[in-house]
């Protein structure tokens, strides 16, 4: 299973938030789930295959924490998706400039013309 399929589900999406925060170990993430251990335990067991959940095994319990790395899939795929440079063409923007430039000149020639007529 890949990363996007792991993310798939909002159970793992979940899971992935609350190990971001701490580690933990199965059964304190069963306590926070409406859901059955053995779920939490499928869910945690295809979040590691997906490189998402590191498992460690203390005793005969198993602890997981974030695989911060196993993100990178989603972290490039998300990169690929924003625009690089100005939101808007750097051509758009000299035109614009221009504009402003020949209204705020036309604006001084008008005052000043009209404080003429006025005196």
């Amino acid at each position: 299973m890949d990363a996007f399929e792991a993310l798939a589900d909002p159970v793992r999406r979940d899971l992935l938030r609350r190990l971001a925060a701490s580690p933990a170990r199965v059964v304190d993430l069963a306590a926070e789930y409406p859901i059955s251990r053995p779920a939490i335990s499928k869910h945690l067991r295809l979040l590691t295959e997906a490189d998402l959940v590191i498992a460690t095994a203390r005793g005969r319990e198993r602890h997981y924490e974030l695989a911060r790395d196993g993100m990178a899939p989603v972290h490039e795929y998300l990169d690929g998706l924003r625009v690089s440079g100005p939101p808007i063409p750097e051509h758009l923007l000299d035109g614009l400039d221009l504009e402003v430039r020949r209204t705020t000149r036309e604006r001084r020639t008008e005052r000043t013309d009209h404080q003429e007529d006025t005196a």
